[in-house]
């Protein structure tokens, strides 16, 4: 049984990125929706480098700390499933709307998420954020070969769920910076 402090937490987490993203829909319109799977993963690939960067030489000279990058993740994550389920939609798309393609999203995530910490624990509680980088690059990349492969596996998840995966880790290394036992 997942402990009311994960759910707050997690809650909490999903607010402040989701903030973000109406903020700069509101901003930039929804100029995402020209994206493709493979520009979403390596919009991905350089947040997740650049965490890995600054964990490996502890000096940023970008002001964007380790705490936005993973924010940033999870709205890139969010987008790509968007994306995956109504690739050629309109390019514009009220803000009301991608609310509400937001939450569908993060309701899945979130259902993902307890599902796999009933099954696993907390395990995610004892990982270091390094091993959380790690598995997101992993995803990455298992994202790309999917692409290459015209959207096709044999025995695999597809690419949702690696985006599914890269969200969670994400939120994950949000909730243990904000608990100060990882650094943002």
């Amino acid at each position: 049984m997942m402990k009311n402090t994960t759910d707050e937490q997690y809650k909490e987490a999903v607010s402040l990125c989701r903030r973000t993203f109406m903020a700069k829909t509101w901003d930039y319109g929804t100029s995402w929706r020209v994206l493709r799977p493979i520009s979403i993963a390596d919009q991905l690939y350089i947040k997740a480098r650049r965490i890995r960067t600054l964990q490996e030489t502890h000096e940023a000279r970008v002001k964007e700390d380790k705490t936005g990058e993973f924010r940033a993740m999870v709205n890139y994550g969010i987008i790509g499933l968007i994306q995956l389920s109504d690739p050629n939609g309109p390019a514009e798309v009220h803000p009301d709307e991608v609310a509400n393609w937001y939450d569908e999203k993060m309701a899945i995530v979130y259902q993902t998420m307890l599902d796999k910490n009933h099954d696993y624990g907390e395990a995610w509680r004892d990982m270091s954020q390094e091993s959380f980088v790690d598995l997101i690059l992993m995803k990455i990349l298992r994202i790309r070969q999917i692409v290459a492969n015209e959207g096709k596996t044999l025995v695999s998840e597809g690419i949702d769920s690696n985006f599914i995966d890269i969200i969670n880790y994400s939120l994950f290394a949000l909730i243990l910076i904000t608990e100060g036992r990882h650094s943002g």
